[in-house]
């Protein structure tokens, strides 16, 4: 059977939702998909349940691998991958039934290299408890020669996405470093010419409890790596001199979401060590607070759309710079 899509899911020790997960991707609507579940080097019995799916399904591929991490996982699963797209689900969470059908469909509606829909979290219960909408103010068809909003506004998931293969020909995600999304997705979009969307909360972000208390370490400092690499590929590219849109991606992921990180570190050398880290950033890309306070996403000043607990937060960082 030729695949329409193939999506990779890495598996790592999850057990108690992997089944979750699968059930809604055998149970697509789109016929011809292609399951590839990477075993990550679970040490849990993620891969009896695995076994047990694979017994019934002819178009589910089980790889087994020594744990090597969420990026090494996913470059195997393209290496192996058949499909015409690529999706990438992560292992405790779940798609909706139509989720690949919607995406494939309007992707040779459009001839586009990659199509996204929104996501939403959604709790032990599986109860929604935040929308996470997607560029909402841009239309179905994206030609990113006309508008290349979507790079400085988007947000970097692999997961909510799916790729015409070809996209991966000279891009892995980089083994061995946090932000793997953030360092991989955009340099993805500055080889698409077109971008297609869905208004649809197609898949469902599982936030376990708890889940905050992780380790947050000074490997928040890879961001500034993610942006750097990003960057090499966007001074190449055919958008290279859309220098608004670069300013608005460094601004999101290099002052927000990096902030969004640092606020759950610890060691307060560390954090200083960051902070330098940013200052030197914003510096290299003459980015002014000004630049920052009223940074625009979705028609919106971005700070002042945000929680006032948030305001206070990135408003006393930004005094800081």
């Amino acid at each position: 059977m030729a695949y329409k899509v193939s999506i990779i899911v890495p598996v790592y020790n999850v057990e108690k939702y992997l089944s979750k997960c699968i059930d809604s991707l055998i149970n697509q609507t789109l016929q011809e998909i292609e399951i590839v579940l990477i075993n990550d080097g679970s040490t849990d019995g993620s891969q009896i349940i695995i076994d047990s799916y694979t017994k019934k399904n002819t178009n589910i591929v089980s790889i087994c691998k020594t744990n090597g991490g969420l990026s090494e996982a996913r470059n195997l699963g393209i290496k192996k991958a058949t499909g015409e797209y690529i999706a990438f689900v992560d292992s405790d969470d779940w798609v909706e039934k139509e989720m690949m059908s919607d995406l494939y469909f309007l992707g040779k509606k459009h001839n586009a290299d990659i199509v996204f829909c929104n996501l939403q979290n959604v709790d032990e219960k599986g109860e929604i408890f935040k929308l996470l909408p997607q560029l909402p103010q841009l239309s179905e068809k994206i030609i990113l020669e006309e508008d290349f909003t979507v790079f400085g506004e988007m947000s970097c998931f692999a997961c909510n996405k799916i790729f015409k293969r070809e996209l991966f020909n000279y891009i892995e995600f980089p083994s061995g470093l946090h932000f793997e999304d953030i360092a991989t997705i955009p340099r993805l979009f500055l080889k698409s010419k077109v971008i297609a969307k869905s208004n649809k909360y197609l898949y469902n972000y599982f936030v376990r409890k708890g889940s905050i208390t992780r380790n947050y370490t000074s490997k928040g400092l890879d961001m500034f790596k993610a942006i750097g690499l990003v960057k090499e590929d966007f001074s190449i590219s055919i958008y290279k001199n859309n220098t608004e849109d670069w300013e608005k991606f460094v601004i999101l992921q290099g002052f927000y979401s990096f902030l969004a990180y640092y606020a759950y570190v610890k060691d307060s050398l560390v954090k200083k060590n960051m902070i330098i880290h940013l200052k030197n950033l914003l510096k290299e890309e003459n980015i002014s607070k000004s630049d920052i306070i009223y940074l625009k996403r979705y028609n919106k000043f971005y700070l002042f759309s945000l929680s006032y607990l948030k305001i206070v937060f990135y408003t006393l960082n930004i005094i800081r710079l």
